[in-house]
């Protein structure tokens, strides 16, 4: 089993918010993974020495400052009425709606769902701002999600599985 009940997430209530609904059938392509397929995702794509973004260090693609292009601020928005992505994210990230992406808060919590739903459903995804990393499957783009109200687009390295 790769994925759990998103009622076992810690913090399912992020999607079950009263003031950010989100359809029963949106829902089910909300998907945690289990701690073992977080972890060997994390370790592949993010990081094998730090479990949380707060300790990337030298090595981490994700610490090294050349692979962010741009910074943008999320909060405004996300504190408003308007639905949208950032536009620099949504230019950033020109995927299809049925790419598959990954919510990576750390080693041992990794969402999995697809970039139709995330774009949907981004401000439920946003109450886990804590330098979360986002990214679609064979994808070298991501963003990064900060805690101060902004966020990063860059490139990750190339990973061949």
């Amino acid at each position: 089993m790769n994925y759990l009940p998103i009622e076992q997430l810690k913090n399912a209530w992020v999607f079950k918010h009263k003031s950010l609904p989100i359809a029963e059938a949106d829902l089910i392509k909300i998907k945690p993974m289990t701690i073992q397929r977080s972890t060997v995702l994390w370790d592949t794509f993010i990081s094998k020495k730090a479990d949380h973004p707060d300790f990337f260090q030298k090595g981490d693609w994700a610490f090294d400052k050349s692979n962010w292009i741009e910074q943008g601020k999320w909060e405004g928005i996300w504190d408003g009425d308007e639905p949208d992505l950032p536009t620099l994210i949504t230019d950033h990230l020109a995927w299809d709606n049925n790419t598959v992406v990954y919510f990576c808060s750390d080693r041992n919590l990794v969402i999995e769902t697809t970039w139709q739903i995330f774009k949907q459903y981004w401000k439920n995804f946003l109450f886990m701002d804590d330098g979360t990393i986002l990214f679609g499957k064979k994808r070298n783009e991501a963003v990064q999600f900060n805690n101060t109200g902004y966020f990063k687009i860059g490139n990750k390295p190339h990973i061949n599985l």
